[in-house]
């Protein structure tokens, strides 16, 4: 067997691993059950894919995450690794075909959202898998007690029954003792082992700021701090708004947000990874999975709603070690904003059961039929038809889902499917009567096996890549080849879908647990009101807050949050300090006159302190203001 520091350097070029992965990697390999509560941008990835990459036989790994797991095959298979993914929207020809190349090749990740695991398809092709290792990505959505629940990772632990004894390793960036405990309880975690890497983020100075105008703050901040930034806000309009803003003040920014078209959110995202985009103005549907170490600031235009959240995306900042900055804006009254649109977030009975209506009779879906079909479903036009409010129609989707009746995803992005339907006697007369075609044709039977046998997912850029042509006109060749019986073509599909995991039931029917129900409510305001006191709080260190939720409650005072930074500035200066800030002020004076607001940006030292200097100086005539900016008198 390969050491484990072989495998990270033949396959990622890594001389050693991040703190506490290779004591994660070897609890595995020793056939551990683990639990793993690494921060974002730990690299949680490679806590199974170096065991899954040392051991014969697959790794499986459950993950909500339908772009995540894309990349991540992806990206093994550029390493020259087998691995395959099955998720929501695949035709069951496609999953099969799946699970039977995944049990007969060198296949050694087979990555699964939670709801196929509990299909009698995927039950009778599980014993063929040989599986060696199990893989939880993103454990905390098992809790319902946690801020991302999500009911279909409840059947993973019926895994077990059929994997008695192969280990699983439940990964998660953001859990509190509370969570991590029903973690281990609903994923049957015996005897495990647990690793709990530091909240501690050395590099990462938290700020927070109630501005009286928060587009000037913003301003402020990225014209302080250069480099890479994401500004996060609550909604899509907010986003785009917000991106003209910035662009009115000659920074380089974008927007971004779930309701693009699939081709322009990649164009963007490419963009901005690659620094030929500065400022990403984003809704949360930006960040996960992308590996962009750089970003110098995170900015939150709007509180969100849990520690949780902010945690995970203001530590997209500063993965590369360097000084990186989080900050939050927010108005006074947006606490209590938060706290009034919380109760909405848990509608009564009557309002689901209206919406749920609403839906089949939008659909035209009868009573009894639609288990398991994924349909395209445009919220803004139905929220139009029946006059909903859109927030209230996304909460109802999030309890429908949460009772497992239903879920919802802005984010699918379902590639074009080809199946010959015509025999080859008939699409020889096509070729001889169309002959403009036949080079079309010919591509598709040379370039994907078995497209005669079941429908195959094909590329149209691709397809017009190797032909030279515009992938316009392949499309259109590919409708031609449709609309005279050669191919049933199904074009890839950028609508969010609704995927209905039960059959439509009468509206009557609907039930909701009201004793859990009510739990997740109050749990829900408890986490909002810690979010609301690590907001307003003046005195407590922000990271050590932070650790403290997360039950990492022995964090030393980071000194560089804005707390830490104020209580520094509000001690007396020494004269070592007084010594040093005279110095720099003096350096920086005598090449040319400054501004004050450019001298302290350029001392680069407390502001409070060096404004103490200066006014010290100016008392004792030794500094002038003049039309050109401070001058140092000698």
């Amino acid at each position: 067997m390969q050491d484990i520091h072989a495998i990270i350097k033949r396959y990622w070029g890594y001389d050693s691993f991040r703190p506490m992965q290779e004591e994660i990697i070897r609890s595995v390999l020793s056939g551990n059950d683990t639990l793993a509560l690494l921060p974002t941008g730990a690299g949680k990835s490679l806590c199974y894919q170096v065991p899954g990459l040392m051991q014969d036989g697959l790794c499986l790994v459950v993950s909500p995450l339908i772009a995540l797991m894309k990349d991540q095959v992806e990206s093994l298979r550029k390493k020259g690794v087998t691995a395959f993914s099955i998720y929501s929207g695949m035709k069951r020809s496609e999953v099969i075909n799946t699970l039977k190349v995944a049990c007969d090749s060198n296949c050694r990740f087979l990555y699964v959202s939670p709801e196929r695991l509990e299909t009698k398809l995927f039950k009778e092709y599980l014993p063929a898998l040989n599986v060696t290792l199990v893989a939880v990505d993103e454990a905390h959505c098992i809790s319902q007690w946690g801020y991302d629940f999500r009911p279909s990772y409840l059947r993973i632990a019926d895994l077990r029954e059929e994997l008695r004894a192969v280990p699983v390793l439940a990964l998660t960036a953001s859990a509190t003792p509370i969570v991590q405990d029903d973690i281990a309880t609903k994923l049957q975690l015996k005897q495990h082992k647990i690793f709990r890497q530091s909240y501690a983020r050395p590099n990462l100075s938290y700020s927070v700021f109630a501005p009286e105008a928060k587009i000037n703050k913003l301003v402020e901040i990225l014209t302080n701090v250069p480099g890479s930034s994401i500004v996060y806000c609550r909604s899509r309009h907010r986003c785009k708004e917000i991106a003209e803003q910035l662009r009115s003040h000659d920074i380089n920014a974008d927007f971004y947000h779930a309701g693009l078209p699939t081709e322009e959110r990649n164009r963007k995202q490419e963009a901005w990874i690659k620094n030929q985009l500065r400022v990403m103005v984003c809704t949360n549907a930006f960040g996960m999975g992308i590996d962009k170490p750089d970003v110098r600031t995170v900015v939150h235009i709007n509180m969100p709603d849990c520690l949780e959240n902010y945690y995970q995306e203001a530590g997209r900042a500063g993965r590369d070690g360097k000084k990186s900055y989080a900050v939050l804006l927010y108005q006074q009254d947006e606490p209590n904003t938060l706290l009034e649109q919380l109760q909405l977030r848990f509608p009564g009975i009557d309002t689901v059961r209206q919406v749920y209506q609403a839906m089949a009779n939008y659909l035209q879906l009868p009573v009894g039929i639609g288990e398991g079909r994924n349909i395209d479903f445009n919220l803004g036009a139905f929220c139009h038809t029946f006059q909903l409010s859109t927030s209230v129609v996304i909460n109802v989707l999030n309890v429908l889902e949460q009772e497992e009746y239903m879920s919802f995803n802005e984010q699918v992005f379902l590639p074009s499917r080809v199946q010959f339907v015509c025999n080859k006697e008939t699409l020889y007369q096509f070729e001889r009567d169309y002959p403009e075609h036949e080079p079309l044709v010919t591509l598709l039977l040379r370039s994907y096996e078995g497209i005669f046998d079941r429908p195959t997912t094909i590329y149209e850029k691709q397809l017009a890549g190797w032909l030279r042509q515009d992938p316009g006109d392949i499309e259109k060749g590919l409708v031609f080849l449709h609309r005279y019986l050669i191919i049933h073509y199904e074009p890839q599909k950028d609508n969010p879908q609704l995927y209905l995991i039960e059959p439509r039931m009468p509206a009557e029917a609907v039930q909701v647990n009201q004793a859990s129900y009510q739990k997740q409510k109050q749990l829900a305001e408890l986490r909002l009101r810690s979010f609301i006191e690590y907001t307003r709080s003046e005195n407590d260190c922000r990271s050590q807050f932070i650790g403290a939720y997360f039950g990492d409650k022995e964090l030393p005072p980071c000194g560089i949050c804005d707390n830490c930074r104020s209580r520094a500035n509000q001690q007396p200066l020494s004269p070592e300090e007084f010594s040093l800030i005279r110095q720099r002020i003096e350096e920086r004076l005598s090449a040319a006159p400054l501004s004050p607001k450019d001298l302290l940006l350029h001392i680069g030292l407390p502001k409070e302190k060096t404004w103490q200097v200066i006014e010290f100086m100016q008392a004792e005539k030794k500094l002038l203001i003049t039309e050109s900016g401070l001058v140092c008198l000698s």
